[in-house]
This record gives structure tokens, C-alpha cells and sequence, in this order.
């Protein structure tokens, strides 16, 4: 399945839990689950793939429990992210045994262990911890160009030659910085923020507001590209934002302006990352 179709198909699975009572799968599925945790500075979600990596179910939510990659509610992951995995399995029919999960570049050895920690207390098997970006280029499977990933408090940057991560960086500034700026200029709570953020209605209006934060973002992408293309004789031709914020009416123009690279947004970036997580799973396994 093509990083597209599999982005359309997991949004109409993620999009079943906006359900009252989402109901059960109508057939059990068989063989190996693939299920990928992403714990994100904004949101947390749970995706779940059979073995050809289709996606199944799934959840997500808006959670406070990371910032920066860096749990700092560990009680509070491990009670929602359990919560989670037993709706999920209610839907699936069968109980989830392992997951792998992600951290962002540059989080210290100590705490990238506790975000497995997180996993398997939830119950989840966790012998699996890519970085972000390896995760997002597992489902997009890009050869070449750079992968900006704007998350919750960071945007990470990962630049992909021959299909393999060559350089990462990771620098504040992201979707909360946007709930923050709009919660300021709106006289809002930062819930309240959040939620308007997320309406497409509401994004022409908010543009102005948010563009300086957008200008950072694609200040942070374009200093890290200069750099890496002044160590050497190399070229980074394209830019692929991922991330839930990467959404917002404007993003790419912004920072196509900016740095003056070619740059684009898949359908449904939020969920890039979750479902490479996941798909990592699958590699792990050499079964492509």
C-alpha cells in the first residue's frame, strides 16, 4: 500500500472513535498485529496495522503527559495510554502484546528508556524505539530531500540521502507555541486556543497570527540545511512536513517562501509518524 492510501485508510479508521460507542471490527483480524505508540508533546495515539500493514483501529487524544520528549507525567501516560489499548482491543477482538514507539532526536539515552517504560507498563511488549524521523521516512519512503516534522513543542528536522537518515536536529518551537500565540492574541485559555487552532474554519483568520511562529519553524529547517550543505558537496532539493501542525492553512507556502525549497504536505500528517512506527515493526521483521 502507497504512503497515501495508507495515510486515507488510517484516517477513516481514526476516524471511527469519533463515535459515541465505535463499534467492533466484523472480522477478527489474524496473524501479527503491528502497533506503533507515539507520544507526542500535544497528542497521544495508538495505531494498530495488520501484518501487510494495513491500518485497523487506533486512537489518539490530547495529552499533556511529554514535552519536548521528555515524559514528564509518566503516571498519567501509562493510565491513558492503558485506557487506550483496551478500548482498542475491544474493537480489534483480540488483546495487543507489543509495540514499538518513537522519540525525537537528540532526547537524552535515559529518557528515550522511559518512554518505553511507558509502553510496557501499559501492558505492550517494547523491544522496538526508532527515531522520529527514521519512523516518518518508514512510511513515506523518501530517497532523497528532508523530512520537517512540526510536533507539539519541537519541529525536528531529518535530511534523507539514498533513503537513509543522514542528519537530525530537533529545536523548540511548535503546534503549542501556535495555541499559545493564538490563546494571547484571542484573550483565550490555551484549551480554548487549541481547539480553534484545529478548525479549518477558523485558519484564514488566525494566519496572521500564527505566521511568525510558521516564520521560526522555517528559520529553524533552513539553519540546519545550511549547515549541512556547507559541511560538504551536497544538496537538499525538497522539504516533506509532517506533524499534526503541518496542517494549518499556509504552513507549506510559508516555509516554501522562506527557504526556497520545493515543499509539500501529505494528507493527514498527523499521522505520518504513528503509522512509520508501527511499520517499523514490520521491517524489524524483513518482511517489506
Amino acid at each position: 500500500m502507497d504512503p497515501a492510501a495508507r495515510l486515507a485508510r488510517a484516517a477513516q479508521v481514526l476516524r471511527r472513535i469519533d463515535q459515541p460507542e465505535p463499534p467492533p471490527l466484523e472480522v477478527v483480524p489474524q496473524g501479527r498485529l503491528l502497533t506503533g505508540v507515539d507520544l507526542g508533546t500535544a497528542y497521544l495515539v495508538l495505531v494498530v496495522l495488520d501484518e501487510q500493514g494495513q491500518p485497523l483501529a487506533g486512537e489518539y487524544q490530547f495529552a499533556q503527559v511529554v514535552r519536548d520528549g521528555l515524559v514528564v507525567d509518566y503516571i498519567g501516560a501509562v493510565d491513558r495510554l492503558s485506557a487506550m489499548k483496551a478500548r482498542v482491543e475491544a474493537r480489534l477482538g483480540r488483546p495487543l502484546e507489543e509495540a514499538a514507539s518513537s522519540f525525537p532526536p537528540g532526547v537524552p539515552r535515559a529518557e528515550v528508556q522511559a518512554t518505553a517504560n511507558v509502553v510496557q507498563a501499559a501492558g505492550l511488549l517494547c523491544d522496538q524505539l526508532v527515531d522520529e524521523p527514521t519512523a516518518a521516512n518508514a512510511l513515506l519512503g523518501l530517497q532523497n530531500g528532508a523530512i520537517v516534522d512540526v510536533g507539539g513543542g519541537t519541529t525536528g528536522i531529518a535530511i534523507i540521502e539514498d533513503g537513509q537518515v543522514v542528519y537530525t536536529a530537533d529545536e523548540a518551537t511548535g503546534g503549542t507555541h501556535f495555541s499559545l500565540v493564538i490563546a494571547g492574541a484571542q484573550g483565550l485559555s490555551f484549551e480554548e486556543a487549541e481547539e480553534l487552532k484545529k478548525d479549518p474554519a477558523q485558519q484564514t483568520r488566525l494566519l496572521p497570527v500564527v505566521r511568525p511562529v510558521m516564520e521560526k519553524v522555517a528559520s529553524i529547517t533552513a539553519r540546519h540545511i545550511q549547515a549541512y550543505q556547507a559541511s560538504g558537496d551536497r544538496t537538499v532539493e525538497s522539504l516533506t512536513l509532517v506533524g499534526g501542525t503541518s496542517a494549518f492553512l499556509g504552513m507549506a507556502e510559508v516555509v516554501q517562501r522562506y527557504t526556497g525549497l520545493p515543499t509539500s504536505v501529505p494528507d493527514w500528517p498527523m499521522f505520518v509518524t504513528p503509522l512509520g512506527i508501527a511499520l517499523s515493526n514490520q521491517r524489524n521483521e524483513g518482511t517489506d
